[in-house]
């Protein structure tokens, strides 16, 4: 059998690695870890995504935000404690091709990047 499509996972927004275990099951996978599988998404995550796409608008066609900005916009007195969900609600949008995730003002990997990122409106 050949390597399947690539997922992403409904709550990191990583890819997920296919398993040979999974092989007959692949369709019902969503989550890449058993700790991802006990977590949901909640009203913050949304809030975040929310907060990305709007400061995207607002800032123009081709322009990029950090995604601290979110976490500022969603949680301005508290926004350190939100920077890897931040970090995960772009996955989550990248893997669903609204935006893409760059470093040093080249197209990137999101399950992949390390350290500063920006986020634009893809296209």
């Amino acid at each position: 059998m050949a390597i399947p499509e690539q997922k992403t996972c409904a709550i990191c927004g990583r890819t997920i690695a296919w398993r040979k275990k999974w092989e007959r099951d692949w369709e019902n996978v969503r989550y890449c870890s058993d700790s991802c599988r006990s977590l949901k998404l909640t009203s913050m995550d949304r809030a975040l995504e929310i907060a990305i796409l709007k400061l995207l608008d607002a800032r123009g066609r081709g322009k990029t935000i950090c995604p601290s900005e979110a976490a500022q916009l969603v949680s301005p007195g508290d926004w350190e404690r939100l920077m890897e969900k931040a970090r995960a609600a772009a996955r989550r949008l990248a893997a669903r091709e609204e935006i893409v995730v760059t470093q040093g003002g080249a197209v990137v990997d999101p399950s992949r990047a390390k350290g500063a990122i920006r986020l634009k409106r893809r296209g």
